[in-house]
Protein backbone atom coordinates (compact mmCIF):
# COMPACT_ATOMS: atom_id res chain seq x y z
CA UNK A 1 0.00 0.00 0.00
CA UNK A 2 2.84 2.36 0.81
CA UNK A 3 4.17 2.21 -2.59
CA UNK A 4 1.10 2.68 -4.20
CA UNK A 5 0.89 5.57 -2.32
CA UNK A 6 4.00 6.70 -3.02
CA UNK A 7 4.03 5.72 -6.22
CA UNK A 8 0.56 8.21 -6.72
CA UNK A 9 1.90 10.99 -5.12
CA UNK A 10 5.43 10.68 -7.36
CA UNK A 11 3.29 10.56 -10.61
CA UNK A 12 0.72 13.92 -9.20
CA UNK A 13 4.19 15.59 -8.73
CA UNK A 14 5.54 14.83 -12.23
CA UNK A 15 2.71 16.09 -13.82
CA UNK A 16 2.69 19.45 -11.77
CA UNK A 17 6.32 19.89 -12.81
CA UNK A 18 5.41 19.41 -16.27
CA UNK A 19 2.87 22.19 -16.28
CA UNK A 20 5.88 23.86 -14.54
CA UNK A 21 7.54 23.74 -17.41
CA UNK A 22 5.80 23.52 -20.55
CA UNK A 23 5.93 24.36 -22.83
CA UNK A 24 9.64 24.65 -23.67
CA UNK A 25 8.95 24.66 -27.54
CA UNK A 26 6.82 25.65 -30.40
CA UNK A 27 3.26 23.95 -30.50
CA UNK A 28 1.99 22.91 -33.80
CA UNK A 29 -1.88 23.84 -33.94
CA UNK A 30 -3.55 21.74 -36.63
CA UNK A 31 -6.25 23.12 -38.08
CA UNK A 32 -8.63 21.12 -40.41
CA UNK A 33 -9.48 24.28 -42.72
CA UNK A 34 -8.12 25.66 -45.62
CA UNK A 35 -6.14 29.54 -44.58
CA UNK A 36 -7.96 32.39 -44.95
CA UNK A 37 -11.78 31.12 -43.67
CA UNK A 38 -13.57 31.84 -40.80
CA UNK A 39 -12.23 29.30 -38.78
CA UNK A 40 -8.64 29.80 -39.47
CA UNK A 41 -8.87 33.38 -38.69
CA UNK A 42 -10.37 32.33 -35.10
CA UNK A 43 -7.78 30.23 -34.65
CA UNK A 44 -5.00 32.75 -35.59
CA UNK A 45 -6.26 35.32 -33.64
CA UNK A 46 -6.19 33.11 -29.86
CA UNK A 47 -3.57 31.60 -30.55
CA UNK A 48 -1.28 34.58 -31.47
CA UNK A 49 -2.31 35.93 -27.93
CA UNK A 50 -1.76 32.35 -26.34
CA UNK A 51 1.21 32.67 -28.05
CA UNK A 52 2.54 35.78 -26.14
CA UNK A 53 1.55 34.10 -22.57
CA UNK A 54 2.88 31.00 -23.07
CA UNK A 55 6.06 32.47 -24.37
CA UNK A 56 6.89 29.51 -26.83
CA UNK A 57 5.09 30.02 -30.77
CA UNK A 58 1.87 28.41 -31.98
CA UNK A 59 2.59 27.13 -35.53
CA UNK A 60 -0.86 26.86 -37.10
CA UNK A 61 -0.96 24.16 -39.74
CA UNK A 62 -3.98 23.94 -41.76
CA UNK A 63 -4.74 20.70 -43.25
CA UNK A 64 -8.19 20.42 -44.80
CA UNK A 65 -9.68 18.07 -46.80
CA UNK A 66 -12.04 14.51 -45.77
CA UNK A 67 -14.00 16.70 -43.78
CA UNK A 68 -11.85 17.28 -41.44
CA UNK A 69 -10.19 13.63 -40.88
CA UNK A 70 -7.02 14.36 -42.31
CA UNK A 71 -6.02 16.82 -39.49
CA UNK A 72 -8.00 14.69 -36.89
CA UNK A 73 -6.02 11.16 -38.04
CA UNK A 74 -2.72 13.56 -37.64
CA UNK A 75 -4.07 14.74 -33.98
CA UNK A 76 -5.37 11.35 -32.58
CA UNK A 77 -1.88 9.79 -33.72
CA UNK A 78 0.43 12.56 -32.47
CA UNK A 79 2.22 12.10 -29.50
CA UNK A 80 -0.01 13.63 -26.16
CA UNK A 81 2.85 15.99 -24.77
CA UNK A 82 0.80 18.81 -25.76
CA UNK A 83 2.75 19.94 -28.47
CA UNK A 84 0.38 19.17 -31.08
CA UNK A 85 -3.67 20.13 -30.74
CA UNK A 86 -6.52 20.12 -33.14
CA UNK A 87 -8.60 23.15 -33.89
CA UNK A 88 -11.94 21.94 -35.16
CA UNK A 89 -15.16 22.90 -35.40
CA UNK A 90 -18.45 21.32 -34.53
CA UNK A 91 -18.16 18.89 -37.68
CA UNK A 92 -15.48 16.93 -34.76
CA UNK A 93 -18.98 15.19 -34.04
CA UNK A 94 -20.58 15.57 -37.58
CA UNK A 95 -17.76 12.59 -38.36
CA UNK A 96 -18.62 9.47 -36.70
CA UNK A 97 -22.17 10.06 -37.66
CA UNK A 98 -21.68 10.19 -41.52
CA UNK A 99 -18.45 7.90 -42.40
CA UNK A 100 -18.22 4.43 -42.23
CA UNK A 101 -14.98 3.65 -40.87
CA UNK A 102 -12.60 6.20 -39.41
CA UNK A 103 -8.70 5.88 -38.03
CA UNK A 104 -9.63 7.44 -34.90
CA UNK A 105 -12.63 7.08 -32.49
CA UNK A 106 -13.90 10.76 -32.09
CA UNK A 107 -14.48 10.39 -28.69
CA UNK A 108 -12.07 8.15 -27.49
CA UNK A 109 -8.84 9.54 -29.12
CA UNK A 110 -9.14 12.87 -28.20
CA UNK A 111 -8.92 15.11 -25.10
CA UNK A 112 -11.62 18.05 -25.41
CA UNK A 113 -10.04 21.34 -23.50
CA UNK A 114 -12.41 24.40 -24.65
CA UNK A 115 -14.64 25.32 -26.98
CA UNK A 116 -13.43 28.77 -28.40
CA UNK A 117 -16.63 30.27 -30.36
CA UNK A 118 -20.19 29.58 -31.16
CA UNK A 119 -20.29 30.95 -34.54
CA UNK A 120 -24.16 32.00 -35.41
CA UNK A 121 -25.54 30.61 -37.93
CA UNK A 122 -28.91 32.25 -39.54
CA UNK A 123 -31.87 30.82 -41.27
CA UNK A 124 -32.45 33.41 -44.08
CA UNK A 125 -34.77 33.68 -47.19
CA UNK A 126 -35.09 36.39 -49.62
CA UNK A 127 -37.52 38.78 -48.82
CA UNK A 128 -39.28 38.54 -52.09
CA UNK A 129 -40.53 34.92 -51.04
CA UNK A 130 -43.15 36.48 -48.39
CA UNK A 131 -42.14 34.69 -45.64
CA UNK A 132 -42.15 37.06 -42.02
CA UNK A 133 -41.38 34.58 -39.71
CA UNK A 134 -40.51 31.04 -39.12
CA UNK A 135 -44.03 30.10 -38.79
CA UNK A 136 -44.62 30.81 -42.20
CA UNK A 137 -42.03 29.12 -43.52
CA UNK A 138 -42.87 25.90 -41.88
CA UNK A 139 -47.02 26.49 -42.89
CA UNK A 140 -46.05 27.33 -46.81
CA UNK A 141 -43.56 24.00 -46.49
CA UNK A 142 -46.82 21.95 -44.79
CA UNK A 143 -48.97 23.10 -47.32
CA UNK A 144 -46.95 21.90 -50.61
CA UNK A 145 -45.28 18.59 -49.28
CA UNK A 146 -41.95 18.18 -51.15
CA UNK A 147 -42.32 21.29 -52.87
CA UNK A 148 -39.97 23.69 -50.48
CA UNK A 149 -36.15 23.29 -51.10
CA UNK A 150 -32.88 24.48 -49.25
CA UNK A 151 -29.58 24.72 -49.94
CA UNK A 152 -26.45 23.81 -48.02
CA UNK A 153 -22.69 24.23 -48.14
CA UNK A 154 -22.20 20.91 -48.94
CA UNK A 155 -23.69 17.17 -48.15
CA UNK A 156 -23.12 16.20 -44.33
CA UNK A 157 -22.02 19.78 -43.32
CA UNK A 158 -22.85 22.13 -40.76
CA UNK A 159 -26.16 24.04 -42.73
CA UNK A 160 -27.10 20.58 -43.61
CA UNK A 161 -27.20 19.40 -40.13
CA UNK A 162 -29.06 22.61 -38.72
CA UNK A 163 -31.27 22.53 -41.53
CA UNK A 164 -32.01 18.58 -40.87
CA UNK A 165 -32.14 19.35 -37.27
CA UNK A 166 -35.08 22.42 -37.92
CA UNK A 167 -36.45 20.50 -40.46
CA UNK A 168 -37.27 17.32 -38.27
CA UNK A 169 -38.10 19.62 -35.67
CA UNK A 170 -41.15 21.44 -37.24
CA UNK A 171 -42.43 18.47 -39.41
CA UNK A 172 -41.74 19.67 -42.87
CA UNK A 173 -40.77 17.79 -46.19
CA UNK A 174 -38.25 19.94 -48.16
CA UNK A 175 -35.97 19.29 -51.37
CA UNK A 176 -31.63 19.15 -50.27
CA UNK A 177 -30.27 21.22 -52.80
CA UNK A 178 -26.22 20.72 -51.78
CA UNK A 179 -23.60 23.64 -53.06
CA UNK A 180 -19.59 23.59 -53.53
CA UNK A 181 -19.76 26.08 -50.34
CA UNK A 182 -21.25 28.30 -48.49
CA UNK A 183 -20.90 31.64 -50.90
CA UNK A 184 -22.31 29.36 -53.80
CA UNK A 185 -25.56 28.22 -51.29
CA UNK A 186 -26.54 32.09 -50.61
CA UNK A 187 -26.25 33.14 -53.74
CA UNK A 188 -28.85 30.35 -54.58
CA UNK A 189 -31.45 31.97 -51.69
CA UNK A 190 -30.14 35.57 -53.59
CA UNK A 191 -31.49 34.56 -56.67
CA UNK A 192 -34.72 32.95 -55.51
CA UNK A 193 -33.83 29.44 -56.87
CA UNK A 194 -34.14 27.95 -53.41
CA UNK A 195 -36.05 28.64 -50.11
CA UNK A 196 -33.72 28.70 -47.39
CA UNK A 197 -30.06 28.45 -45.99
CA UNK A 198 -28.99 28.39 -42.64
CA UNK A 199 -25.76 30.66 -43.58
CA UNK A 200 -22.65 31.56 -41.33
CA UNK A 201 -23.55 34.91 -39.88
CA UNK A 202 -20.31 36.80 -41.38
CA UNK A 203 -21.13 35.68 -45.12
CA UNK A 204 -24.91 36.44 -44.46
CA UNK A 205 -24.63 39.63 -42.64
CA UNK A 206 -23.99 42.12 -45.82
CA UNK A 207 -27.04 41.07 -47.56
CA UNK A 208 -29.01 41.45 -44.55
CA UNK A 209 -28.13 44.99 -44.22
CA UNK A 210 -28.75 45.70 -47.53
CA UNK A 211 -32.46 44.36 -47.46
CA UNK A 212 -31.29 42.04 -49.95
CA UNK A 213 -31.85 38.66 -47.47
CA UNK A 214 -33.84 38.57 -44.66
CA UNK A 215 -32.96 36.77 -40.86
CA UNK A 216 -35.80 34.78 -40.04
CA UNK A 217 -33.89 32.94 -37.05
CA UNK A 218 -30.66 31.72 -35.76
CA UNK A 219 -30.51 28.28 -34.80
CA UNK A 220 -28.23 28.13 -31.65
CA UNK A 221 -28.86 27.54 -28.14
CA UNK A 222 -28.70 31.50 -27.55
CA UNK A 223 -29.15 34.42 -29.35
CA UNK A 224 -26.63 36.21 -31.90
CA UNK A 225 -24.88 39.23 -30.31
CA UNK A 226 -24.81 40.93 -34.12
CA UNK A 227 -28.73 39.64 -34.46
CA UNK A 228 -30.50 40.64 -31.50
CA UNK A 229 -33.83 40.98 -32.24
CA UNK A 230 -33.49 37.77 -34.41
CA UNK A 231 -34.83 34.65 -32.45
CA UNK A 232 -33.51 31.00 -32.00
CA UNK A 233 -35.54 28.86 -34.07
CA UNK A 234 -36.44 27.40 -30.51
CA UNK A 235 -37.94 30.55 -29.50
CA UNK A 236 -39.52 30.72 -32.62
CA UNK A 237 -41.95 27.86 -31.10
CA UNK A 238 -39.73 24.75 -32.26
CA UNK A 239 -38.47 22.91 -30.01
CA UNK A 240 -34.83 20.52 -30.35
CA UNK A 241 -34.39 22.70 -33.32
CA UNK A 242 -31.43 23.97 -32.19
CA UNK A 243 -27.76 23.56 -33.73
CA UNK A 244 -24.84 25.21 -32.73
CA UNK A 245 -21.77 25.74 -35.20
CA UNK A 246 -18.73 25.85 -32.53
CA UNK A 247 -14.84 25.76 -32.64
CA UNK A 248 -13.31 23.90 -30.22
CA UNK A 249 -9.47 22.98 -29.04
CA UNK A 250 -8.52 19.00 -28.82
CA UNK A 251 -5.30 17.23 -27.13
CA UNK A 252 -4.42 13.41 -28.05
CA UNK A 253 -5.89 11.15 -25.84
CA UNK A 254 -3.68 10.57 -22.87
CA UNK A 255 -2.02 13.82 -23.42
CA UNK A 256 -1.35 14.19 -18.94
CA UNK A 257 -4.37 16.46 -16.78
CA UNK A 258 -1.50 18.67 -16.19
CA UNK A 259 -1.08 20.35 -19.49
CA UNK A 260 -4.59 20.37 -20.53
CA UNK A 261 -5.17 22.27 -17.60
CA UNK A 262 -2.50 24.77 -18.46
CA UNK A 263 -3.79 24.73 -22.49
CA UNK A 264 -7.41 25.30 -20.74
CA UNK A 265 -6.17 28.25 -18.76
CA UNK A 266 -4.23 29.75 -21.14
CA UNK A 267 -6.91 29.54 -24.21
CA UNK A 268 -9.42 30.81 -21.67
CA UNK A 269 -7.24 33.43 -21.14
CA UNK A 270 -6.47 34.94 -24.63
CA UNK A 271 -10.35 34.56 -25.55
CA UNK A 272 -11.37 36.61 -22.83
CA UNK A 273 -8.63 39.42 -23.80
CA UNK A 274 -10.86 42.08 -24.81
CA UNK A 275 -9.20 42.82 -27.92
CA UNK A 276 -9.35 39.24 -29.05
CA UNK A 277 -12.99 39.14 -27.97
CA UNK A 278 -13.74 42.40 -30.29
CA UNK A 279 -11.88 40.84 -33.29
CA UNK A 280 -13.80 37.43 -32.86
CA UNK A 281 -17.01 39.31 -32.45
CA UNK A 282 -16.16 40.89 -36.19
CA UNK A 283 -16.15 37.36 -37.49
CA UNK A 284 -19.98 36.53 -35.76
CA UNK A 285 -18.24 34.72 -33.03
CA UNK A 286 -19.68 35.11 -29.85
CA UNK A 287 -17.71 33.56 -26.43
CA UNK A 288 -18.71 30.03 -25.80
CA UNK A 289 -15.91 29.30 -23.29
CA UNK A 290 -16.53 25.95 -21.02
CA UNK A 291 -14.54 23.54 -18.99
CA UNK A 292 -12.66 20.52 -20.52
CA UNK A 293 -15.28 18.25 -18.62
CA UNK A 294 -18.23 19.96 -19.94
CA UNK A 295 -17.17 20.42 -23.41
CA UNK A 296 -16.00 16.71 -23.28
CA UNK A 297 -19.78 15.73 -21.79
CA UNK A 298 -20.84 18.03 -24.63
CA UNK A 299 -18.79 15.86 -28.03
CA UNK A 300 -20.40 13.25 -26.02
CA UNK A 301 -23.99 14.71 -26.30
CA UNK A 302 -23.73 15.60 -29.72
CA UNK A 303 -22.07 12.17 -31.35
CA UNK A 304 -25.20 10.29 -30.00
CA UNK A 305 -27.46 13.17 -31.20
CA UNK A 306 -25.83 13.49 -34.57
CA UNK A 307 -25.77 9.81 -35.55
CA UNK A 308 -29.77 9.83 -35.10
CA UNK A 309 -30.46 12.40 -37.02
CA UNK A 310 -27.91 11.41 -39.72
CA UNK A 311 -29.83 7.85 -39.52
CA UNK A 312 -33.30 9.95 -39.64
CA UNK A 313 -32.33 12.06 -42.61
CA UNK A 314 -30.27 9.39 -44.15
CA UNK A 315 -27.08 11.54 -44.22
CA UNK A 316 -23.58 9.87 -45.55
CA UNK A 317 -20.51 10.85 -46.51
CA UNK A 318 -18.34 9.90 -49.26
Amino acid sequence: MKTKAFAAVLLLAMGAAQAQVYPVRPVRAIVGFAAGGQIDAITRIVTAKMAENLRQPIVVENRPGAGNTIGMTAVAKAEPDGYTILVNSSSHTIVPATYGSLAFDTVRDFTPIIPLANMATVLVVSPSKGYKSVADLVAAAKAKPGAMNYSTAGAGNFSHFASEVFRLAAGFEAVHVPSKGAPEALTEVLAERVDFFFSPLILALPFLKEGKLQALAVSGSRRATALPDVPTTAEAGYPRSEYNFWVGVFAPAKTPAAVIDRLHQETLAAAQNTAVRERLAKLGADPMLLSPAIFAQLVRDEVAINTRIAAAAGLKSN
